[in-house]
């Protein structure tokens, strides 16, 4: 590695010490999503001061200030003074994506961040040790159920939807665009959450059908939830491992693949591959590793993630190629979105 290290990062590791802060830099947006700074700030008809900030979220002058002059550094916020005193604002970005009542807002996928994967990455050398999740030493539950784990209370199933939801509010539409897919009249999003990718999916294709298709207890918590008036998407219960999955020309697959170990994913692969309509098929939606597997950066670790909560893993393009091959399918195409996510595209 040293031979590509500038002679200055060599007489001093400022890379290095950045992604040693690392972890404080994203605590100190969880922290201030958290607190609801963002939201303050936004629906603030002017810049505010400290005080005021700590006045209205109950919070310490002192430790509001410091936080506030931290987001300033890593340029979420903007400051300047008047009269001699602070006062702090919203960047665009930060008004588009950190405060919740944006239609782009990313601030359930920052609270799911901080309270669940922040600490199940605390246990990271234990599941690199041990090559297995870290729900029991993290939550006391078993590991091999994995989504036992993540549904294990009514508060934790809507943190992981609102995560789930914020993914496909900001990358749906590259996804549900990566290919023409008009030709499909039915589709059925399996594992569906929820619906926020089934929507943009009616949205591009309007004379398409939309079903969500997902366990009775997520069906109930979309619908009270997340439902819109005239919902363009219909909800169906049930389980697609243990059950069986309604006939359609296309299924989706959004971030389910990558959970679950080969011989699982053949094994759901096959039963769609059986189940669909002839001329139909699958739309996987995962981020890709590189076939080398040095990057994508995300990609990794994300890779990771599944390691430490999951039984899954990232793939390159091939593993998903050979997965499908395996199932029955004939016709695969991949596409690169340049987001968080990509699209892979089988036909029977």
């Amino acid at each position: 590695m040293a031979e590509h290290l500038s002679q200055s990062e060599l007489d001093y590791p400022f890379k290095l010490l950045e992604y040693f802060n690392g972890f404080r830099v994203s605590k100190v947006i969880f922290s201030a999503c958290e607190l609801g700074v963002f939201d303050l700030l936004l629906a603030s008809p002017e810049p505010l001061s400290a005080a005021a900030v700590a006045r209205e979220l109950s919070a310490s002058v002192d430790g509001v200030e410091r936080l506030l002059d931290a987001l300033v550094g890593i340029e979420i916020l903007e400051v300047e003074t008047k009269e001699g005193t602070a006062v702090y604002s919203s960047t665009d970005v930060a008004s588009l994506y950190l405060a919740r009542g944006s239609a782009k807002s990313l601030h359930d996928m920052i609270v799911y961040q901080s309270q669940t994967i922040y600490p199940l990455w605390n246990n990271m050398v234990d599941a690199v040790r041990e090559g297995k999740n870290q729900n029991e030493k993290t939550f006391g539950l078993p590991s091999a159920d994995i989504f036992k784990a993540i549904y294990r209370s009514e508060e934790e199933m809507l943190k992981f939807m609102g995560l789930m939801n914020s993914s496909w509010v900001l990358d749906g539409h590259d996804i549900v665009t990566a290919f023409d897919l008009s030709g499909f009249q039915t589709v059925v999003d399996l594992g569906g959450c929820t619906g926020a990718l089934a929507r943009e999916m009616a949205a591009a294709y309007p004379s398409s059908s939309v079903t969500v298709f997902d366990l009775p207890q997520v069906v109930e918590t979309a619908q009270k939830h997340f439902s819109q008036e005239d919902d363009t998407v219909a909800f169906q219960t049930g389980d697609f491992f243990d059950g069986e999955v309604p006939a359609a020309d296309l299924y989706v697959l959004a971030r389910i693949i990558h959970d679950w170990p080969e011989e699982k994913c053949v094994t759901l692969l096959k039963k769609i591959y059986e189940t669909c309509n002839p001329g139909g098929g699958v739309l996987l939606v995962e981020a890709m590793l590189f076939e080398n597997r040095r990057g994508p950066i995300m990609a990794q670790i994300f890779s990771l993630n599944m390691l430490v909560q999951a039984e899954g893993r990232e793939r390159p393009p091939s593993e998903y190629t050979r997965l499908l091959k395996a199932s029955g399918f004939l016709n695969v195409q991949v596409c690169r979105t340049g987001k968080s996510y990509d699209a892979i595209l089988a036909t029977r």
